[in-house]
């Protein structure tokens, strides 16, 4: 069964109670589940991981290589500035969905500035929690297509 790696970076197991207003009240447990879950309904498997570590996501993103199809990730703020994040990504040559539940955009100027984005196969933000099922499928559809 194709695999893949829901993966999450700095403050996302602070999520429930993380400035609500614009993260909501979903949980980290909560996102995984739900993420599991829908991955079931589409006939895959969804390993999830959270570190606040950047080099402990960059070895999550080279282990991924040979064992899943590609990562949803959630780089949280290392987005704006991990560059070993993106050689990562790259060096390991996984189809990678950017993920935020916050519109970026809409928020401060540092973060509508992404490392991440040039490597991605797309970015999707501002669906809260609902973005995690966005980036699936769209994870899938795009695997569907190679």
């Amino acid at each position: 069964m194709t695999s893949i790696l829901v993966l999450n970076g700095p403050n996302l197991n602070l999520l429930g109670t993380r400035q609500p207003e614009i993260y909501g009240h979903t949980t980290l447990a909560d996102v995984e589940a739900m993420s599991v879950e829908h991955g079931k309904a589409r006939g895959v498997d969804v390993v999830c991981a959270q570190s606040n570590h950047e080099g402990a996501l960059v070895t999550h993103i080279q282990d991924a290589r040979g064992t899943h199809a590609g990562i949803v990730l959630n780089a949280g703020a290392y987005t704006h500035t991990s560059i070993a994040m993106m050689d990562a990504i790259k060096g390991a040559e996984m189809p990678t969905v950017e993920l935020h539940l916050s519109n970026v955009h809409a928020r401060e100027e540092f973060r509508h500035r992404s490392f991440i984005a040039p490597v991605a196969i797309g970015v999707i933000a501002g669906f809260g929690a609902n973005g995690y099922k966005l980036a699936i499928d769209a994870l899938l559809g795009y695997l569907e297509t190679r």
